[in-house]
């Protein structure tokens, strides 16, 4: 030891322990302030833009069913359907952690999920970040914002821009037969609910056989 070692400052042991409490306490709130951003509703439904975020159960069990299709290390992609994007980042539904989600959404708010959102607008349907490569996702998941014709035919060119195969489709019951002829995709037994109750019956149509949707 040499004289200037006397010259540096010490905390006491009391001192270094409530500094840890400190940090503890701040990483703690850090992780709640992600997780509150990650909830479902986090970012609150606009009507304007024809917003309607999935029940909890609803996008619970999406999320299960994009991540067995993925596989691990996959890529899903939650086109105008932050709900599920939301769900698979909250780690609660087993194999989340093992795969990676983008969501591409028109409203700017959820840019709060940085790198991993993506502005879309469907009336622009391949007008994409340059990075985003074509049959670069292994699932897209697609919620088109709006049940009309010219809105779903927009939407279908995206889908498959990004598509390596395998697509789930959420969308009204009266979009049954146009989604089957852009996509080839067939309505599932499970229908999925939303927050608020709409008027209009809305359905899963898939393009590959699901176990988890029963079609």
């Amino acid at each position: 030891m040499n004289d200037s070692d006397d010259d540096i400052p010490r905390l006491s042991a009391h001192t270094l322990a409530a500094l840890q409490e400190f940090y503890d306490e701040a990483r703690e709130n850090f992780c709640s302030i992600q997780q509150d951003q990650l909830a479902v509703g986090a970012v609150e439904e606009d009507w304007r833009m024809s917003q309607f975020w999935y029940s909890d159960e609803t996008a619970t069990r999406l999320a299960e069913e994009v991540v067995h299709e993925a596989g691990e290390g996959g890529r899903i992609a939650c086109l105008s359907a932050p709900s599920v994007y939301q769900k698979l980042k909250q780690g609660v539904v087993v194999g989340s952690d093992r795969v990676a989600a983008a969501v591409f959404e028109y409203d700017r708010r959820f840019s709060i999920y940085a790198d991993d959102f993506f502005f879309y607008d469907y009336n622009e349907p391949l007008s994409l970040e340059p990075h985003v490569a074509p049959r670069s996702f292994d699932v897209v998941l697609a919620d088109p914002p709006y049940l009309s014709e010219a809105c779903l035919r927009k939407v279908a060119q995206t889908i498959k821009y990004l598509s390596k195969g395998k697509v789930l489709l959420c969308t009204g019951a009266i979009m049954e037969d146009l989604a089957k002829e852009l996509l080839g995709v067939n309505i599932c037994s499970f229908r999925p609910k939303h927050n608020r109750n709409l008027s209009n019956e809305f359905c899963c149509y898939v393009n590959y056989p699901s176990r988890l949707l029963y079609c």
